[in-house]
């Protein structure tokens, strides 16, 4: 007998279940939700807006390591012992932020096995996309690696067709996403365009024929 499909992550359901603990915070633009180095005590979830996570390093080289739009959840590395933030979360628009107790969701987690079921499944996600990032950018060319962020972040591969980004996201951050420079992010944005593979007039729409970066890129060393 098939296995039933298991339902996406109710994002209402667990903000009415979750009781005490949990508060939402409103956001401006660019405000820090939390810093590398904070305590951490609590698990977030954006409910409205986009927020990105940067890591610093002891050089004083930040890069984006996700951009993350609503439903998401970040912070969750205090659930398996982590004391202190190592990353640091920052608004890229307004919006709306719940937090939530370290201690309810670990209670919501043992006391409700469907809950955490969901709950785990979807950080198991997010792990997924962590470590296709990884092998990205350890082994594509960064033209490759810029297609495939604005793919993502259009939702391609997802249900329904690829939307239009419809933040202004800077070149600076798609070349701290990737791992390049400002200028060959420049480059390949004119060049997808040229193609027809993007329309760039202050916000960036996605066409399916994008993928054919990722599909008949020519094998190379990586840039």
């Amino acid at each position: 007998m098939a296995n039933r499909r298991k339902p996406p992550f109710d994002a209402v359901s667990f903000l009415t279940r979750i009781g005490e603990g949990r508060s939402i915070g409103r956001y401006a633009k660019g405000q820090i939700v939390f810093s590398q180095g904070d305590l951490a005590d609590a698990v977030f979830q954006l409910q409205q807006g986009k927020v990105k996570i940067t890591v610093v390093s002891e050089q004083g080289k930040e890069a984006v390591i996700a951009i993350l739009g609503p439903g998401d959840f970040f912070g969750e590395g205090c659930l398996a012992g982590q004391k202190q933030r190592i990353s640091t979360a920052t608004t890229m628009t307004e919006a709306s932020v719940a937090r939530f107790e370290k201690a309810a969701i670990a209670r919501l987690i043992h006391n409700d096995p469907d809950f955490a079921e969901q709950f785990i499944a979807h950080l198991l996600d997010r792990t997924l996309r962590v470590e296709a990032d990884l092998v990205d950018q350890l082994f594509n060319s960064s033209e490759k690696r810029l297609a495939r962020v604005l793919l993502r972040l259009a939702n391609f591969g997802k249900e329904g067709k690829p939307e239009p980004i419809v933040i202004k996201i800077s070149q600076e951050t798609l070349a701290e996403m990737i791992g390049t420079t400002r200028s060959r992010v420049s480059f390949f944005m004119n060049k997808f365009r040229r193609l027809g593979f993007i329309d760039y007039n202050g916000a960036i729409e996605v066409h399916p024929s994008l993928f054919n970066v990722i599909l008949h890129e020519q094998p190379r060393s990586k840039d």
